[in-house]
């Protein structure tokens, strides 16, 4: 190989080189961490069944969560969340209310989305738990009616919108299907496969 050839060839890749780290420092650093405070809406779909009609009262809550970055489009993440509602059952014979206390415990796979400008969306699935928790207040209860959890299948999405590098704001939606809570009443159909929306906004910090 002649002189020019060999000067040749480590100039192109001196430039490649060059143009490689030039690009990666264009890209900002991925934060692998993020901890999220979102406050939330709660909207269970109602469900008939063997002449009983069940209701759910529309209500807010909020959801706090924790996500973990592999790589820049897979993450994994873990959320607690609280809301308070009420369930209104009708039966053919009877009609009673039951307050409750909503607990969510869930663990999803996150895929991030190609970014727009500012905006990052992403699409998530995973499970859990609600865990409903009958109040006891007066009026707002039945004799009788026990916690209950109920597993949950999770799925939804949602953007982050980046206010500057280690804070967002997120808008998301996550939905949930499960067997509707019977509280081991005799009165109360079981079995019954309920759908739960919910809406949320909230900030995001990420290190």
């Amino acid at each position: 190989m002649s002189a020019k050839k060999v000067v040749f060839s480590a100039t192109l890749a001196a430039l490649l080189l060059f143009a490689s780290g030039a690009f990666a420092q264009e890209e900002s650093p991925l934060s692998h961490h993020e901890i999220s405070v979102q406050g939330t809406g709660f909207f269970t779909k109602d469900s008939q069944s063997n002449g009983t009609s069940q209701h759910s009262t529309d209500t807010g809550g909020f959801l706090i969560g924790y996500r973990y970055h592999f790589n820049r489009w897979l993450a994994a993440e873990a959320n607690y969340g609280y809301d308070r509602n009420t369930q209104q059952n009708l039966t053919s014979g009877n009609s009673f209310n039951l307050q409750t206390n909503v607990h969510q415990a869930t663990g999803a796979l996150v895929v991030t989305l190609p970014s727009i400008r500012r905006m990052n969306p992403y699409v998530l699935a995973g499970a859990g738990a609600l865990v409903f928790d009958p109040t006891g207040n007066a009026g707002q209860s039945v004799p009788g009616a026990i916690s209950q959890a109920k597993a949950a299948f999770l799925y939804g999405g949602g953007a982050d919108f980046k206010i500057v590098d280690h804070l967002s704001l997120r808008a998301e939606y996550r939905g949930f299907v499960y067997d509707r809570p019977d509280f081991q009443l005799a009165s109360l159909p079981t079995g019954i496969v309920a759908h739960t929306a919910q809406p949320s906004a909230g900030v995001v910090f990420k290190f």
